[in-house]
């Protein structure tokens, strides 16, 4: 099944560092907030059928965590530090409303975070009168340690999943993901391993997210042919699950070193895809 051809809806313009026509992947090396300005400019009344987001959780301000049964520092990078409550909403606000504007008028928006930044997402939400759906719990089965005792262990993150407005008529494959639960209707608490190695084969960034969370998210409301959006794509596991699964990718990232380890990961997808048709028409 062939997906819709990047040169019949976007113009990669001198920020895109890598597109696939055949499978319908494209990656920007861009500022979010710019690339959206571009985009909304094309696409006034929106283009993408779900936007996927991993913002910046502004918790890099001199905490201690614990990696490999070490103490460390809490340092994810600059774009992880936080600017004080009122400057971090604005920017939440800020990004949050663009991607309002590039969903389809029945498009949903799925937003992950830590306490550091998630009530103030979900308070921009309502800002903007998008329709909140679910909040679900993602709960990480083996977390660090807490080291300072002080606190109950950090073990999960929430998901936002919101509709484009009140009266937006949101798509969701309730059966399928009843058939992934057992014959179950699935709660909101999903029970997901941190990224296996894997996954991290290339190359890891430090708050990638596991292929079968994104997998999930994706199935849950998008077809076949949809079109997704990562503004902040980092290693592009959104990217991954995409191409897997038949979807159409659009994403957004201004580190060049993650580019470099997303490019890295989305060419292995492609190659593994191209081996498994191979295989299956062989079978045939």
């Amino acid at each position: 099944m062939s997906l819709p051809k990047i040169n019949e809806i976007f113009f990669p313009d001198e920020s895109c560092a890598y597109y696939n026509n055949d499978l319908g992947v494209i990656l920007y090396n861009n500022d979010s907030l710019k690339l959206m300005d571009l985009l909304i400019e094309l696409f006034p009344e929106g283009i993408f059928d779900m936007i996927f987001a991993d913002p910046p959780y502004f918790l890099s301000n001199g905490g201690i965590t614990c990696h490999a049964g070490k103490m460390t520092k809490v340092n994810k990078g600059e774009w992880d530090k936080s600017k004080g409550v009122n400057e971090n909403h604005e920017f939440n606000l800020a990004w949050l409303s663009k991607c309002q504007k590039l969903l389809k008028k029945d498009g949903t928006l799925w937003v992950t975070g830590t306490n550091h930044v998630i009530y103030s997402v979900g308070f921009a939400i309502q800002q903007l009168e998008m329709k909140i759906l679910n909040d679900i719990s993602w709960e990480k089965p083996n977390p660090p340690p807490n080291l300072s005792c002080r606190y109950f262990t950090h073990s999960t993150e929430t998901i936002i999943w919101a509709a484009k407005t009140k009266n937006s008529k949101h798509k969701f494959n309730y059966e399928l993901m009843r058939n992934l639960n057992r014959g179950k209707q699935m709660k909101t608490v999903w029970t997901i391993s941190a990224p296996n190695n894997e996954e991290k084969k290339y190359g890891k960034h430090p708050t990638q997210k596991p292929y079968q969370l994104l997998e999930r998210i994706i199935l849950a409301c998008t077809d076949e042919k949809d079109i997704i959006f990562d503004p902040f794509s980092g290693s592009s596991t959104t990217a991954i699950a995409a191409i897997k699964n038949n979807r159409f990718f659009v994403g957004s990232e201004l580190d060049k070193e993650y580019i470099n380890l997303s490019i890295k990961r989305i060419e292995d997808a492609i190659e593994s895809k191209k081996n498994h048709i191979n295989l299956f028409e062989v079978n045939l």
